[in-house]
């Protein structure tokens, strides 16, 4: 299946929607929207295209009502998922999915492609775990790529499995903060050079990545980079 989606946020207006195949859309408020699955995707061979396009002032949040379950199918494992956002002059993007969870032997692949003006405010959010309860099998490896006014901002891969089985990355620009590590946890919070912050945490578990994630936004004992 190929699943398309397409939205364009508007100052002082509506959003205007387009959605075919696994996926609808809905406004759930002013400047807000949530993704719905209509079908059981992706499964292996599946793949989602989600382009949204924020107009210069305009605001949007977008989230989604259930967590993504990625499943094989009867003779395809890998499965694909395409984000690109592109973010005018002081305009807003907030992306926070709840989590992708890779079930049975599922390889899903994603890729984030932002561009935004320097005047933007950009946070992008992620959450993966591979398995359901007793499952280790699956794979899941993800990009984000960020350009600010043109120029390279960040180039950023990582890939899951069952050594390391759960993700939070969080994209936020601008975030004046410092980088910091964690002592006691794979998490850090990275200052970029743009003006941005990355943080990431990889752990056994995404209730573990979340605690972790708490810790190095409020410990003062973490160690500044």
């Amino acid at each position: 299946m190929h699943t398309d989606v397409r939205i364009i946020a508007r100052r002082g207006r509506a959003p205007v929607i387009r959605a075919t195949g696994g996926l609808a859309v809905r406004q759930t408020g002013v400047d807000r929207v949530h993704l719905i699955s209509t079908a059981a995707t992706p499964l292996g061979g599946d793949r989602i295209s989600v382009s949204v396009q924020v107009q210069a002032g305009a605001r949007l949040h977008l989230h989604t009502v259930a967590a993504t379950i990625a499943l094989p199918a009867r003779d395809e494992t890998l499965s694909h998922a395409a984000w690109t956002f592109d973010v005018a002059d002081d305009a807003e993007l907030v992306v926070d999915p709840l989590p992708t969870i890779v079930a049975a032997d599922a390889d899903h692949r994603t890729r984030t492609i932002v561009t935004a003006a320097s005047t933007a405010s950009v946070t992008i959010g992620e959450a993966v775990q591979i398995g359901r309860h007793t499952e280790d099998a699956g794979r899941w490896s993800g990009g984000l790529h960020v350009d600010i006014d043109g120029a390279a901002a960040l180039r950023h891969r990582l890939e899951l499995d069952r050594s390391r089985r759960a993700l939070i990355s969080r994209f936020v620009y601008p975030d004046p903060r410092p980088s910091a590590v964690s002592a006691t946890a794979v998490a850090a919070r990275l200052d970029l050079r743009c003006g941005a912050t990355l943080t990431t945490v990889v752990s056994p578990s995404l209730s573990a990545a979340t605690t972790a994630l708490a810790a190095l936004e409020s410990t003062p004992a973490l160690a500044a980079l």
